[in-house]
C-alpha cells in the first residue's frame, strides 16, 4: 500500500526492505529508522519529532540526489516497477465515462491493447493504450502488455471511427514489444503495424502519445504515431530491450546495463535527440511513490496539448505531422573519403550542363 510522509515523499512500500530496487536501499534504510522511532514514540510517549523531522528532510534530500543520477539501466527498472501506475490505474483516475469498445471484426479482441471514448477533463476523446494487467493472472491474459496483429488492427479500427466522429486520439504506450509468437506471426504482425504506422500518420484528427512505462520496439510503433509525442520522466523508448540488444551484440544478456547507455533510450536522451516532443515530470522519487500526481501531470500535459493541436487546420495538422516524422534522425558524411567519392557525389549534386559545340567551317 502506497503511503505519504509529511515531505510528500511516498514510500513505495512499508520499510521492510520489500518493493525496494537495489539502488534504493538507502532509502529504505533511513524509511526504516522513521518507522522505529515513530513506534517507539507511540509506545512510550517520547517526544521524537526533531529527530523524525532531521531523519524525512534527508530522506528528501536523498531522493532527489538518487533520481536526479539514475543510470540508463535503473531508469529502466523504475519504469518496470511492479507498483508503477499502468493503463488501468490512469483508466479510474484521469478518464470520466470511459466505455471500452472490443474486437477488430477479423479475428477476436485483444486484451494487451484497450480502446474506447471517455473525457479527460473537459475534452472528449478516444483512448488506445497498452494493459499490462497488476496481477499474475491479468498478466497472462493480456500477455505482459504484448500485442497481437489483431490488438493492432483492433487500435487502428477504433481510431478510424475517432476520425469519423472528429474526436482526438490519445495513445498511451506501454510495452515490451509486440507479441513474438509463431501464431502472432501467421496472423500477420509485422503487416498490422505497418499498415498502422502508414493509417496514423494521415489521420485527419489530433494525436497525441506519451510513454508512461515501456516503450519497446515494434510494440510501441504500431500506436506510437502523432502529432505529439511524450514521455514520462522515468519512462524509456527504444528500437529493443537492453536485455535484447547484450544477447545480440556480447551474446549474454547479463551486459544489459552496458547495452540501455548505449542504446540512449532515457527521456533526457530522446528530448536531446529530437525523438520526443516533452518530458512529462514525475513525483519525487518515481510515479510508483505518488500515482495521484503522476496521474494529475499526464492530464494536464493531455489537456493542454490537445487544446493547442485543435487551432491547427487538419491539412497544416497532417502535413506538420509528416514534416516532423521525416524530420526524426540525423546523417553526417564521414571526413576520409577517397577523392572519387567526392567527385561522384559532386557530380551527383550538381550536374554539368553540355556545352554547345561550336560549327566549323572548311577553308
Amino acid at each position: 500500500m502506497t503511503r505519504t510522509d509529511d515531505f510528500s515523499v511516498a514510500v513505495a512500500n512499508e520499510p521492510n526492505g520489500n518493493g525496494y530496487l537495489d539502488f534504493e536501499k538507502p532509502l529504505a534504510n533511513l524509511e526504516s529508522q522513521i518507522a522505529e522511532l515513530r513506534a517507539l514514540q507511540a509506545a512510550k510517549g517520547i517526544d521524537y519529532s526533531p529527530e523524525i523531522r532531521q531523519l524525512r528532510s534527508n530522506l528528501v534530500k536523498l531522493t532527489s540526489k538518487i533520481y536526479n543520477n539514475l543510470s540508463a539501466w535503473e531508469t529502466v527498472q523504475v519504469a518496470r516497477h511492479p507498483r508503477r501506475p499502468i493503463l488501468t490505474d490512469y483508466l479510474s483516475l484521469m478518464m470520466k465515462d470511459f466505455r471500452e469498445l472490443h474486437g477488430d471484426r477479423c479475428f477476436g479482441d485483444d486484451r494487451a491493447i484497450v480502446t474506447g471514448f471517455g473525457r479527460i477533463g473537459r475534452e472528449k476523446v478516444l483512448l488506445v493504450g497498452h494493459r499490462k494487467g497488476r496481477t499474475t493472472k491479468e498478466k497472462v491474459e493480456c500477455n505482459f502488455g504484448c500485442a497481437h496483429p489483431e490488438g493492432y488492427r483492433k487500435a487502428l479500427l477504433k481510431m478510424k471511427l475517432a476520425e469519423k466522429f472528429r474526436l482526438p486520439i490519445v495513445c498511451l504506450i506501454d510495452t515490451p514489444g509486440a507479441y513474438p509468437g509463431l501464431d502472432a506471426e501467421e496472423r500477420g504482425q509485422a503487416q498490422a503495424i505497418a499498415v498502422n504506422l502508414m493509417e496514423m500518420s494521415r489521420l485527419r484528427v489530433p494525436v497525441v502519445c506519451v510513454v508512461i512505462g515501456e516503450g519497446g520496439s515494434g510494440g510501441a510503433l504500431g500506436i506510437g504515431v502523432g502529432d505529439r509525442f511524450a514521455i514520462m520522466q522515468f519512462a524509456y523508448y527504444s528500437v529493443i530491450s537492453p536485455e535484447g540488444c547484450a544477447a545480440i551484440l556480447w551474446k549474454d544478456g547479463a551486459e544489459a546495463p552496458k547495452a540501455a547507455e548505449a542504446l540512449k533510450l532515457v527521456s533526457k536522451d530522446l528530448l536531446k535527440r529530437g525523438v520526443v516532443d516533452h518530458i512529462i515530470p514525475e513525483p519525487l522519487g518515481g510515479a510508483h511513490r505518488n500515482p495521484h500526481e503522476a496521474v494529475h501531470n499526464l492530464e494536464t500535459h493531455l489537456i493542454k496539448t490537445i487544446r493547442e493541436l485543435r487551432r491547427y487546420k487538419i491539412e497544416n495538422l497532417i502535413e506538420n505531422r509528416y514534416r516532423k516524422l521525416r524530420s526524426i534522425g540525423e546523417f553526417t558524411i564521414a571526413e576520409k573519403t577517397t577523392s572519387r567519392t567526392v567527385r561522384t557525389a559532386a557530380a551527383v549534386e550538381t550536374p554539368v550542363k553540355p556545352t554547345a559545340r561550336r560549327k566549323t567551317t572548311k577553308a
